[in-house]
């Protein structure tokens, strides 16, 4: 078996070039169901908020990166769980925020945020820790990557499609209830097809190498959930908003993660893996975590937002 560094998984051009317009159509649905005023309201809370950011763009790159090291991974594992750490939350957090009776306008306005910044902090951010890593760094070097060329990938298909969907929603704000719904099911179940297609079609590299990563995924996932829960019970954020910044912290749009792997990284080995790993076992522990609060009403106490 050769080592999972050396190896890298099939997807052909044209489904690569189909995976980006699915994460597009998926970008363009979030946006249809957010709005300008959700930018508005992170104003009103700007502890809850700014705590939330600052966990996903700061804290949890540097805490993935430090994982990596004393987990001792290969280079690719490493550079697969620094670029999920730098993707932005996707609307299943919005949903599993409901689930667990959070504050679900706090998770929509940051989701809606933090797909915007990402455009600019994902790149920056994975170039950095990436760089910075003693072996990934090396392998950043032959594959030469270009964060410009990065950011405008970014752009194409989270940029543009989110600016067009926030554009419909406030132009025709009729239409878009109508279509919202169907919308973003469609996309997300597209985008599922997809991540299943990619490890079906590499079935024997992820049968020979989940292994390797799966502990690496499980123990990266809660402390990406632990970090968002941690940052907002330091700062004595109420827990109705801490509930909503654990997810917006905690899951990540591996499916961006996996298009970016194939489109700039040729199905590199350890990151395709654990971006197709991480993809569902987010979900799964999300769920379980969000199931667990929903039996709980949130703590009282005035949320930092004043209110949903």
């Amino acid at each position: 078996m050769l080592p999972i560094d050396e190896i890298r998984l099939n997807f052909n051009p044209a489904s690569i070039a189909l995976l980006n317009v699915v994460l597009a159509f998926l970008m363009f649905g979030i946006a249809l169901d957010t709005r300008v005023q959700d930018f508005r309201r992170v104003l009103k809370m700007p502890l809850a908020f700014g705590v939330g950011i600052a966990a996903q763009f700061v804290l949890l790159p540097a805490i993935t990166f430090v994982l990596s090291l004393l987990l001792k991974v290969g280079p690719s594992i490493a550079l697969g769980m620094i670029l999920v750490a730098c993707c932005p939350p996707g609307n299943v957090s919005n949903i599993l925020t409901h689930q667990a009776r959070g504050n679900v306008a706090l998770s929509v306005s940051m989701t809606a945020v933090s797909n915007a910044l990402s455009i600019v902090l994902m790149p920056v951010n994975f170039a950095f820790w990436g760089g910075l890593h003693p072996s990934g760094s090396a392998l950043l070097r032959s594959i030469a990557l270009d964060p410009l060329s990065m950011t405008l990938h970014i752009i194409a298909i989270i940029g543009i499609p989110f600016v067009l969907g926030i554009f419909i929603a406030h132009r025709w704000p009729r239409v878009t209830a109508r279509v919202k719904r169907p919308v973003g099911i469609v996309s997300f179940l597209a985008l599922i097809g997809f991540i299943v297609g990619a490890i079906a079609g590499n079935w024997r590299f992820f049968l020979d190498y989940t292994g390797v990563v799966l502990l690496a995924v499980a123990l990266h996932d809660a402390l990406a959930l632990a970090t968002g829960y941690g940052s907002a019970r330091l700062f004595r954020v109420p827990d109705y908003d801490r509930r909503a910044i654990t997810f917006e912290v905690g899951i990540r749009n591996a499916g961006l993660g996996l298009v970016l792997v194939f489109s700039f990284f040729g199905g590199l080995g350890g990151m395709a893996v654990v971006a197709g790993v991480w993809g569902f076992w987010d979900i799964i522990a999300g769920l379980a975590l969000a199931s667990l609060w929903a039996r709980r009403p949130a703590q009282p106490g005035q949320s930092a937002g004043g209110g949903a």
